[in-house]
């Protein structure tokens, strides 16, 4: 337990304890929706962030980023997707090199049709246990979290060149 030596037992209580849940949370959600629906967490959310895309594209090098992604894990994760037909690939206008993930029709479709029960997932497992005020609280402490995070990415990027 060296490593939690640096820690007070109230930061490391915190920390396992949403260690834990997160995990288990996740993996709960994940298995409801592939049983209900045959997508995993991960095909929900890369599809989830097609439909609020402009025209439902977005540059594999920025769905990557918002997937928090490796560009080879992307393009393995786009590849699995349009081999079950819930997406396409074209190349991005003005780039020779850069293309767009696209969400096809079937894709659409299978997302609108898990919604409804991902959300009661979501619901039951998560947010009904929580008051008002809690989520209020998680709300904020994970944007500013992300924010932390994605400055500190960015920051890496830039020394990086």
């Amino acid at each position: 337990m060296a490593e939690s030596s640096e820690l007070r037992a109230d930061q490391v209580q915190a920390w396992r304890a949403y260690l834990e849940g997160s995990v288990r949370l996740e993996t709960c959600v994940d298995a409801a929706l592939r049983a209900s629906s045959g997508l995993s967490l991960i095909d929900y959310h890369l599809l989830l962030l097609l439909r609020e895309a402009p025209q439902q594209r977005l540059r594999m090098s920025e769905l990557a980023d918002r997937m928090v992604f490796s560009r080879s894990r992307i393009t393995y994760q786009v590849n699995s997707m349009i081999k079950r037909g819930l997406l396409t690939r074209e190349p991005a206008p003005g780039d020779g090199r850069g293309y767009r993930a696209v969400l096809t029709a079937t894709g659409l479709e299978t997302f609108l049709a898990a919604a409804p029960g991902h959300a009661r997932t979501v619901r039951e497992l998560f947010l009904d246990e929580l008051t008002e005020d809690e989520l209020a609280c998680l709300g904020k402490i994970f944007t500013r979290t992300r924010a932390r995070l994605e400055r500190a990415e960015n920051a890496a990027a830039a020394e990086r060149g």
